[in-house]
């Protein structure tokens, strides 16, 4: 488990993180997926006691801690349930990230309390239809008028859409490419349209929905850091939230093999239990090893993170090695199952479905690819 490099701050946080979700979340999550429930009364839950927070200042409101404790949390709350994970990963890592880099005083005071207690929750509006890994072609628009800005145009995909009470939302406000996209601190109200819950394979306790923009009035000081500088901040922030996607990622991992360790110790065929066969040992052997290899690569990346020090391309690393772990651990768990695996009577078929999306959001395993190659080798990559 790797936690003799912890320190003992983060143990605690761990701990705390760990018995929250075993008492709150894992006894629910068979019947919150099977009823697509988004248990918001329970993310309310978590800003009470800092997990929704977990690297805004004390001041502000948050628990004041580093990246390292917030992937500890986001991969105890994984390990209970994936769909719970991406709603507090989205608030803390895509909502109130980006506040605290880009936002001014202000904005700071008048969010990130707010959605440090969960009296509100978050949303980051950047992909569209027609603009996913192509982030720079987005069309969104924002029109600036004497006071402020008017917003129009549709996003897709949008987590925590369907309960957020404020949206990162970014829009063009200049001319095509990279330096023509600006941010915005949203609101729901006149002109703008909550669509659509979206139905997906997996992550069936997380909002994800369709928004729409008609003339959506936004005030001036509601433009989250400097005009045409919003794309960038836009891939600074995933930056840091592919790391806590890798940390969801180890949590997936770690509950396909609990339950597959589990059940190859019980299930009895051919005069004794299915553990003493190679064939079940060296499967669950491989995934224990690679799982202990991406929560390292995932906390040496937080750490980067911490320090201060460039930590894209070992983010990518985490989040393209992290994710393929958990979709081979959930493969693992089905197999080992056998036809119960199969069966939505057990949880394998879910972490099987919810595994899969770590390799898809906040950039797919390709561009992981790409931004580890540019790396290696540069302008001659491009």
């Amino acid at each position: 488990m790797t936690t003799t490099l912890l320190s003992e701050t983060h143990r605690e946080v761990q701990a705390l993180a760990r018995e929250f979700a075993q008492r709150e979340i894992a006894p629910n999550a068979a019947a919150w997926n099977a009823d697509h429930h988004v248990p918001v009364e329970v993310l309310r839950r978590m800003g009470e006691i800092g997990l929704l927070a977990v690297t805004v200042p004390e001041e502000l409101g948050g628990a004041g801690l580093d990246a390292t404790s917030l992937c500890l949390v986001v991969e105890e709350i994984a390990r209970a349930d994936a769909g719970t994970s991406t709603a507090v990963a989205v608030q803390n890592g895509l909502v109130a990230a980006p506040l605290m880099r880009a936002g001014t005083p202000a904005q700071c005071a008048a969010w990130l309390p707010r959605l440090a207690t969960g009296e509100i929750f978050g949303a980051y509006a950047l992909t569209e239809p027609d603009a996913g890994s192509d982030t720079a072609s987005l069309r969104t628009r924002a029109a600036e008028h004497a006071d402020g800005w008017s917003i129009s145009g549709s996003k897709q995909w949008i987590t925590n859409g369907g309960f957020a009470a404020l949206f990162v939302v970014f829009a063009r406000t200049g001319g095509p490419g990279a330096k023509g996209v600006s941010a915005f601190l949203v609101e729901p109200g006149p002109g703008f349209e909550v669509g659509r819950e979206i139905p997906k394979m997996g992550l069936h306790t997380s909002s994800t929905v369709e928004l729409v923009f008609d003339g959506c009035k936004v005030p001036g000081v509601n433009m989250l850091g400097k005009p045409g500088e919003g794309l960038k901040l836009a891939l600074t922030t995933l930056d840091g939230g592919r790391i806590t996607i890798a940390a969801q990622a180890c949590g997936i991992a770690q509950a396909a093999l609990d339950l597959a360790t589990e059940y190859a110790r019980s299930r009895v065929a051919f005069g004794g239990p299915i553990a003493r066969f190679q064939g079940i040992q060296f499967p669950l052997a491989d995934v224990a090893a690679k799982l202990d290899a991406a929560r390292l690569l995932t906390r040496h990346a937080a750490a980067l993170r911490d320090a201060g020090e460039p930590h894209g391309i070992v983010g990518a690393k985490a989040k393209l090695f992290a994710s393929a772990v958990a979709v081979e651990a959930a493969d693992v768990a089905v197999q080992t199952l056998g036809g119960y695996g199969y069966s939505s009577e057990y949880p394998a078929e879910r972490y099987y479905r919810d595994a899969k999306i770590t390799e898809i959001y906040e950039g797919t395993s390709q561009i992981q690819r790409l931004v580890i190659a540019r790396g290696l080798l540069g302008d001659s990559a491009r």
